[in-house]
């Protein structure tokens, strides 16, 4: 398992608006954690931040595989990585709600993850909710107001919602389902074999580039795709390299840079495994779901709806940003919060 390891500080006091706290934390939990699919680790360590207008209700929000609590800021050269839609004044607005933030078990991040060629334990969305609720109690906060939810954040809200649903008022679920539907586990376990096949010859950050190339195919829709790159090929000396290519590797050689290859394949794994029992959540419920995701397909996201066990509302939208949207769409997600939070 890997230690901590260095991270930029909080922002000081002076950049907070008057009223705000900021929280950066390591919370060590005692004792062994015993995990949903049988592995145990002897020590686990969580990565957390909480900040907002002081005393104010609070939001989880949990996103992507590589999304961890730095969700946003208020240092202007160093955003989060929900900056367009986290903030003060912003579709959620930290002027009236704390955001809590964590980074995820068998991630890059501060949390307790995999070290370099060590394979990490299976990893459930269930464990990712207990961790949440640990924090929770180690911070006070008895009520969440919200969890806000995107891809495998979503997931981890679905399970949050099921497990303990005397925690959490409201959740809200972007992009996610209560089952990973068999296509999308088709194109990550390819991924998958890319990371460990290059584990296996040393080359882990060479892998891991070649299968965040392939998932950004995934991510996106094909309509963005043909808009964005329709030119020629470029000839070079290996032979002809075609617009959207460059920009596939381009992405996945920046997230090699930053990405543990260990960890990626640890999630990844840990969103195939996922399955909830929609019949069994009471908390009411808001999902979004994108025409054009490609890898959460609409007749899924309807599927939770119908078998959700409470009140359960879906907004449905297109977007040429497919999977992404949530990252994009800021004003649809701006009037999605005000009806679910208020």
């Amino acid at each position: 398992m890997s230690a901590p390891s260095p991270d930029a500080p909080p922002p000081a006091e002076a950049f907070a608006p008057q009223g705000y706290e900021w929280q950066d934390g390591l919370l060590a939990l005692t004792g062994p954690f015993d995990l949903h699919f049988g592995g145990r680790l002897g020590r686990v360590e969580v990565a957390y931040r909480l900040a907002g207008a002081r005393g104010a209700p609070v939001v989880a929000v949990l996103g992507g595989i590589s999304a961890g609590r730095d969700v946003f800021s208020l240092v202007r050269d160093a955003p989060g990585w929900w900056e367009e839609a986290i903030g003060p004044g912003r579709a959620l607005d930290t002027d009236r709600f704390r955001v809590l933030g964590m980074d995820f078990l068998g991630g890059s991040h501060r949390t307790t993850g995999p070290s370099d060629r060590e394979t990490f334990p299976s990893v459930s969305a269930f464990d990712q909710a207990r961790l949440l609720v640990a924090l929770m109690d180690h911070l006070g906060i008895e009520l969440l107001q919200g969890s806000l939810g995107a891809s495998y954040g979503g997931m981890v809200t679905l399970a949050l919602a099921q497990a303990c649903p005397e925690r959490l008022r409201h959740a809200v679920v972007l992009s996610a389902a209560h089952r990973t539907h068999p296509m999308s586990t088709a194109w990550r376990s390819v991924q998958r074999a890319m990371v460990r096949y290059a584990l296996r010859h040393g080359e882990g950050a060479q892998g891991l580039t070649l299968a965040r190339a392939l998932a950004m195919a995934t991510y996106r829709s094909a309509r963005e795709f043909e808009e964005r790159f329709p030119g020629a090929p470029e000839r070079t000396p290996e032979g002809f390299r075609f617009p959207v290519e460059t920009y596939l590797f381009a992405r996945g050689e920046s997230y090699a840079a930053r990405y543990r290859p260990e960890a990626f394949a640890c999630l990844s794994e840990s969103i195939d495994l996922h399955r909830i029992e929609p019949g069994e959540i009471r908390v009411p419920t808001t999902l979004l779901a994108v025409r054009e995701d490609q890898l959460v397909p609409l007749a899924d996201m309807r599927a939770l709806r119908d078998r959700h066990g409470g009140t359960c509302s879906l907004v449905e939208v297109s977007s040429i940003y497919g999977h992404d949207a949530f990252l994009k769409e800021t004003e649809v997600l701006r009037d999605l919060l005000a009806r679910a939070l208020d």
